[in-house]
């Protein structure tokens, strides 16, 4: 066994060991996951993740580790996007807090489906036409202006084409059955509104995913890099997500970091056949960039308490 495959092999085994314990074992039923629970699980993500990218550096040498920490780095600070729309979409449906944990678990089972096939066509794609850098680039640059000053975005469901489709082909019920999908009543079928929550965030992770992926392929065009740097961003996601929702407000120039991250990666897919810019500037600004727009947040938030 080559060492590609026996890093494969691992990587496998701890996501799927980890993917049971936390979604099916400590998370199986349906409640409320305070700060606490949240930041344990946030921690024990985080470290796996790094103790991986350890792993990466000692076995595939320090070139192929600093390409996982950046892509790591660069899913995760994305993913902050992510939580602002879903928060949008469990308060547009009504979805209590002991109810989400289900929904986001079925995302993201959905999330490492979808990723692995977006991951494979765009490193094709690259591969075999160069130009649909420029491409992923101008869509990275777009996204970043758009979320600078574009203002806040709107949830808008029942504009959603597979909102739209399961309305069509079954019965809806306006009430929220405790954790159900689907009830049977009368001796029918009927989708409940939290299935059309999970079907807008799925849907929407398709949209973060054209722009998280082409966002670690300026970075690397490893398969094995690419993917498994967003598995273990997109797995601790979850557990971030209940982190977060409780202290967002305080981030209020944290989303404006992203845009400027976004743009960053952009520019630099567009200016590959240019100027190469070192992985170890484009870490920093990204590292940089975050910590600034926290720090501003936190030291306004502080501020307007005082006054």
């Amino acid at each position: 066994m080559s060492t590609r495959e026996m890093m494969w092999v691992a990587f496998a085994a701890v996501i799927t060991v980890m993917f049971v314990l936390d979604l099916f074992v400590f998370n199986r039923k349906s409640h409320e996951i305070k700060f606490r629970e949240a930041l344990a699980w946030t921690t024990v993500w985080v470290g796996l993740a790094l103790a991986f990218n350890a792993g990466i550096g000692y076995f595939m040498g320090p070139a192929k580790a600093l390409e996982f920490f950046t892509g790591y780095i660069i899913e995760e600070s994305l993913s902050v996007d992510n939580l602002f729309v879903f928060i949008m979409i469990f308060s547009y449906f009504k979805i209590s807090k002991a109810q989400q944990p289900k929904i986001l678990k079925w995302g993201i089972i959905g999330a490492l489906v979808m990723r692995g096939i977006f991951i494979l066509v765009g490193i094709e794609l690259i591969e075999r036409f160069h130009w649909m850098i420029y491409i992923f680039g101008g869509i990275l640059i777009y996204t970043g202006i758009k979320m600078a000053f574009g203002g806040d975005d709107e949830v808008e469901p029942e504009k959603n084409p597979l909102v739209r489709l399961v309305r069509r082909f079954m019965p809806i019920t306006k009430r929220i059955w405790r954790d159900r999908f689907f009830i049977k009543r009368h001796g029918v079928w009927a989708a409940t509104p939290l299935f059309l929550t999970l079907v807008v965030v799925e849907s929407s992770d398709v949209i973060f995913a054209v722009d998280s992926i082409p966002a670690v392929l300026a970075v690397t065009h490893d398969p094995f890099i690419v993917y498994s740097s967003n598995i273990f961003a997109i797995m601790g996601l979850r557990s971030l997500y209940y982190l977060l929702a409780h202290v967002m407000e305080m981030f209020v120039y944290l989303k404006l970091g992203v845009s400027f991250i976004l743009a960053f990666v952009g520019a630099k897919m567009l200016l590959v056949d240019v100027v190469e810019i070192p992985l170890q500037l484009s870490l920093g600004f990204i590292i940089g960039t975050l910590v600034i727009s926290i720090l501003t947040s936190v030291l306004l938030a502080k501020k307007q308490h005082r006054e």
